[in-house]
């Protein structure tokens, strides 16, 4: 990623968190309703504790595209949490093209070309190092 695509990251979700639980909430219904077959790994989880982990984790992301090497440990862990949970490589498609809608929703006009750019590279950075990291766990 380019400083500029990371400032423009966030820059955005700084607008996106104060309403995160809204944020959250479109995700998941985003989600569940292009990838139904995913829903029933949420089945034991209360969704809206699921809705702040996932605002809180996407925050601790971007604020570390700044130094990515230093967030890369977390998100392998993520990533083999996530396997034990049932999340395959295929998951991850769905789950970046509800999370760039949802910021579509939530950002508006603000939502650019640039900026879908930015967070397009961003989800797919970190996505195809979570997958590598996964299936490292399935080898």
């Amino acid at each position: 990623m380019t400083p500029d695509q990371i400032a423009l990251v966030q820059r955005s979700f700084s607008k996106v968190a104060p309403i995160s639980e809204q944020a959250a909430r479109l995700f998941y219904g985003r989600l569940f309703e292009i990838a139904p077959e995913v829903k029933p790994l949420f089945a034991k989880a209360d969704i809206r504790e699921q809705g702040k982990k996932l605002m809180g984790t996407l925050a601790v992301v971007v604020g570390g595209l700044t130094d990515l090497p230093a967030i890369l440990p977390a998100a392998s862990r993520l990533a083999k949490l996530h396997v034990g949970y049932g999340v395959a490589p295929a998951h991850y498609a769905p789950v970046g093209a509800a999370l760039l809608w949802t910021l579509e929703q939530g950002l508006g006009q603000d939502w650019t070309p640039d900026l879908a750019e930015a967070w397009t590279t961003a989800y797919t950075t970190l996505s195809s190092y979570m997958i590598a990291e996964a299936n490292s766990v399935a080898a």
